[in-house]
């Protein structure tokens, strides 16, 4: 295994930015992690995934790790289910896609999610209705300190709202070596969403398939998102908002247009990007489409923090920080960033 020093992670990350590593090493299996690991036990270590949900606002004084851990296998299966196991260095997405191919059902609301398999479980990704915690079974997991492996079920796991232990009690402690799913061999269609349901009427699908699923949220999201090998981005760069009911009831009275969604236990979560839209550097300005610099709020989803081209991390984190203050001084509401800062 080579370690080379003074690495751009420009191609490493989607952002695009052009951050420095004092030492980068690849490793493709336990064996190689722990070589690695018990090597340089003196530096700090950072596991990188896809890059997809990372922001570098400097460079890396220690040492980072790519995790290119592949293989997918059908672990057993029962009357209903498939367990499949995927490597955490699969791309997310051509997982999704080959559990679509086998006809396991489950994941294809979560199609054309950027990033890898491993990070899927530290997100709890979720989109059109559907979180990965509906679907996960297990995890295996390396101790950066113990060198030991362990394997965490869903409970162990913690999982929320874009929330697991791995962001909060157990951050920068594990290593993420492979995640299994239970799929359903008969599919419960998730089409809550309003712009779901509207996309497979567009494409006159009559018949619901997870294969027509799957290709209505593709759609949706390259009709919404960046591609980030276009520009450089990491998706949506904040959470939803979650409120009281009573909350959202004081702010709907004083902006009767705001966007919630309900949830079973009375909560409302509150839509970012009309909180962002509706917010900009100054009155007559709006976030959406807003740049300075390489840095900016993209012109179709404010959602979306972009780098046109050369943006250092920083400007755009800085850029984050105007963003949540005007919508918490507006609106008195505070946005939680989903990506990770370094």
């Amino acid at each position: 295994m080579k370690v080379e020093q003074d690495i751009s992670l420009r191609p490493f990350n989607t952002f695009g930015v052009d951050a420095k590593a004092k030492w980068f090493a690849r490793f493709s299996n336990v064996e190689e992690l722990e070589e690695l690991l018990a090597g340089h036990r003196e530096r700090r270590t950072f596991v990188l995934g896809g890059g997809s949900n990372i922001l570098l606002t400097r460079d890396f004084p220690g040492l980072v790790l790519k995790n290119e851990i592949r293989g997918t296998r059908l672990l057993h299966e029962d009357t209903d289910h498939v367990y499949v196991q995927a490597g955490a260095g699969e791309n997310w997405h051509e997982f999704v896609t080959y559990c679509i191919s086998k006809n396991w059902a489950g994941l294809e609301n979560l199609s054309l999610i950027p990033g890898n398999v491993g990070a899927s479980p530290m997100q709890n990704i979720g989109a059109y209705g559907v979180e990965l915690q509906d679907y996960f079974w297990e995890l295996d997991a390396f101790h950066l300190r113990d060198l030991k492996l362990y394997s965490f079920t869903t409970q162990d796991c913690g999982f929320a709202y874009r929330h697991s232990v791995f962001k909060t009690k157990y951050r920068d402690q594990f290593v993420i070596l492979s995640v299994t799913f239970r799929l359903r061999k008969r599919p419960v269609f998730h089409t809550s969403y309003g712009s779901l349901r509207e996309e497979l009427e567009k494409m006159g699908i009559q018949e619901l398939s997870i294969r027509g699923i799957a290709d209505a949220v593709i759609r949706i999201r390259r009709s919404k998102l960046p591609d980030p090998a276009e520009i450089g981005n990491a998706g949506s760069f904040f959470k939803n908002p979650v409120v009281d009911a009573a909350r959202y009831q004081k702010l709907k009275e004083k902006f009767p247009d705001i966007v919630g969604y309900e949830g079973l236990d009375g909560s409302v979560k509150l839509a970012a990007a009309w909180l962002i839209e509706h917010c900009g550097p100054d009155r007559s300005v709006s976030w959406k489409g807003y740049r300075t610099g390489d840095a900016g709020c993209h012109v179709r989803q404010p959602l979306v923090l972009v780098n046109y081209g050369t943006a250092k991390g920083k400007e755009i984190y800085e850029l984050s920080e105007r963003i949540r203050k005007s919508v918490r001084t507006k609106f008195g509401v505070d946005l939680e960033r989903e990506v990770n800062i370094l």
